[in-house]
């Protein structure tokens, strides 16, 4: 056996791999018994494909693909590099969840006639809505009533249905996977596939930086999907000899919406009434990954960073004034670093990695 699906709490397998939910109400998780083997990437492949071998349970010829992955890694300064995840199909890193989950499970939903539904604030909606286009199916996606502009546009432009829900965006998930009758639920958020198409991110940065890992790694942090993968993928290297350690991972987040910060801390969180944070992508106050994420942190001796407003702009700014046009949801790992830095948390000699996840393209911020 080469993989298996089982409950990240109870450890019960699951054999379906349209499950998204363990029995027992907790996430599932895709547990891979293939050792990383650098002789088996496809070097002529540049996209995320290139480490087919390391997804047993997807076929070659049924992948749906739009050109995701192998994202540059560009050297900002001395010892900071970006990676530049907007540069993926539908500008975030969601397409590398959303290629192997459509991947997988393409055929058999073609095959019962599936519409499928998918919530999301925005990324995760256009990344579905691309994929399901490629592969001939139909979507249905969930989102918040105030969904930023760009996006909802772009999720309307790939053929999908969209469907607006007033209130908190746990809602918009209640709403979503209240599946109506030939409809299927995909949420990026819960669905163990997705999660392990994002720890290719990691075997990439292994790769790019020839088989070693920078100091830090700053990604920013919402519902959990990239970094639980990313750590995932990690350990996959460390548990395969490929790598001697993890790099410390930082989960970055805003102060309105930084739950998971306040849990690693051990201080109370309160979440707003109304977000108005600019990083529009940020908005999971009550994620249902919460406890795993908190547990993966602390064993892989991570660290989270909680950053203000003003922080985040000037980050945002900063980057476009350097020719990094991105989300101000990027920015957000930007003005931890950069917080990190002044706080002597992190030295400036340190090798770090900074994710940026989304383009900026989408964003609805106007320039002064």
């Amino acid at each position: 056996m080469k993989y298996a699906v089982v409950c990240s709490e109870c450890g019960r397998e699951t054999q379906n791999l349209l499950d998204y939910r363990c029995s027992c109400g907790q996430p599932l998780d895709v547990d891979l018994y293939v050792d990383f083997e650098i002789e088996k990437i496809r070097m002529k492949n540049y996209t995320l494909w290139r480490y087919l071998d390391f997804f047993p349970y997807v076929r070659e010829i049924e992948i749906v693909s739009l050109g995701e992955g192998w994202t540059p890694l560009v050297k900002f300064s001395d010892n900071i590099y970006f990676k530049l995840e907007s540069l993926n199909p539908t500008g975030s890193f969601k397409d590398r969840g959303t290629t192997v989950l459509v991947s997988t499970l393409h055929k058999s939903m073609k095959k019962a006639g599936t519409c499928i539904s998918e919530d999301s604030s925005g990324n995760a909606g256009a990344s579905v809505a691309a994929y399901a286009a490629r592969a001939g199916l139909k979507a249905r996606i969930y989102v918040p009533e105030k969904v930023s502009g760009p996006k909802f546009n772009q999720i309307r432009f790939y053929s999908a249905e969209v469907v607006k829900v007033s209130g908190s965006r746990s809602r918009v998930t209640e709403k979503a996977q209240k599946v109506e009758r030939g409809e299927f639920y995909v949420g990026h958020i819960l669905h163990p596939l997705f999660r392990d198409g994002l720890k290719t991110l990691a075997y990439e940065l292994a790769e790019q930086f020839g088989w070693r890992v920078p100091k830090r790694v700053y990604l920013p942090v919402s519902a959990g999907t990239l970094l639980l993968g990313v750590m995932k993928g990690f350990k996959h290297l460390v548990d395969s000899n490929v790598i001697e350690v993890m790099p410390k991972i930082v989960a970055c987040q805003t102060r309105q919406v930084s739950p998971l910060y306040h849990r690693l801390k051990g201080l109370s969180y309160t979440p707003p009434v109304k977000i108005a944070s600019v990083a529009d992508a940020l908005v999971s106050v009550n994620p249902p990954l919460l406890n795993l994420m908190v547990r993966r942190l602390r064993e892989a001796n991570g660290d989270a960073v909680m950053v203000e407003e003003d922080e985040v702009v000037h980050a945002f700014a900063e980057l476009a004034g350097k020719g990094f046009f991105v989300e101000p949801s990027s920015a957000v790992a930007y003005a931890s670093y950069k917080k990190q830095l002044k706080n002597e948390e992190a030295l400036k000699d340190d090798e770090v990695v900074i994710v940026l996840t989304g383009v900026g393209l989408k964003t609805t911020l106007k320039p002064n």
